[in-house]
């Protein structure tokens, strides 16, 4: 199964990298609707199916979002965009969040604040697989990593959940979410003991001030695929370290 679970990430990354590009996306035409649907699409084009619709939203500074109409979903330059795609395939399923940003004229990258965000982000997930150890609760796992991360000075909120056969799977969660926003019995079920060869959607949300955007706080939505096996908690297929780009 781990050995499936790598190709059928590696699928889903490759259809986020495919609308996540000036293929799909023209800044200043395309909305966040079309890409969802073109998501859809995609997927029912290639046989497969998705356990949840997927979305896309954007962050933008609020000088630029200022300018906007209310409800306009069109995606603008110099947007810091955001998806949320599984997909189910071989009985197994997916979970994934990554970024993209849309260039201005004259970039060819995100400016460093936002790079930043995202590498401050890939280090809350380093803290938290670390602590992913045999016979360990879920509660514990979350609540010792959300303690070094806030020590080192990183704004996480871990809400971590099984995957397999079912998105949202039975096994050990990890979820530091207050009671108003996260189910009531999240911590009754974090007590679930950590098992060896399980798969875990590694999901939180990572908080950096950017001063590009005037220390505008930006939130970091990471979901990435990852086993924990007798050998620590690994990505089944990588992770994001930089931006996607559209240009």
């Amino acid at each position: 199964e781990l050995s499936a679970y790598r190709h059928i990430a590696g699928i889903a990354h490759d259809i986020i990298a495919e609308f996540f590009s000036n293929r799909v996306i023209v800044p200043g035409i395309t909305t966040t609707d079309d890409v969802v649907w073109w998501i859809r699409q995609r997927i029912t084009d290639l046989g497969l199916e998705t356990w949840f619709q997927p979305s896309i939203s954007i962050q933008r500074q609020k000088k630029e979002q200022a300018k906007s109409r209310e409800g306009d979903n069109v995606i603008r330059r110099g947007d810091l965009l955001h998806c949320d795609v599984g997909i189910c395939y071989l009985g197994l399923c997916t979970d994934m969040q990554l970024q993209a940003y849309v260039c201005r004229i004259g970039e060819d990258d995100a400016p460093q604040g936002l790079q930043e965000a995202l590498h401050r982000a890939n280090r809350v997930a380093d803290i938290f697989m670390a602590e992913f150890r045999q016979g360990r609760s879920g509660n514990d796992i979350v609540d010792s990593a959300m303690k070094k991360a806030t020590d080192e000075g990183l704004r996480p909120l871990i809400y971590s959940h099984p995957l397999g056969i079912y998105g949202h799977g039975g096994g050990c969660t990890a979820d530091a979410r207050p009671p108003e926003s996260a189910p009531e019995d999240i911590r009754e079920r974090g007590k679930y003991r950590l098992y060896p060869n399980t798969v875990y959607a590694i999901e939180f949300s990572s908080t950096t001030a950017v001063p590009e955007w005037e220390n505008q706080d930006v939130g970091i939505g990471y979901e990435e695929t990852g086993a924990f096996t007798e050998e620590g908690c690994r990505f089944v297929d990588g992770r994001q370290t930089k931006f996607f780009l559209i240009k």
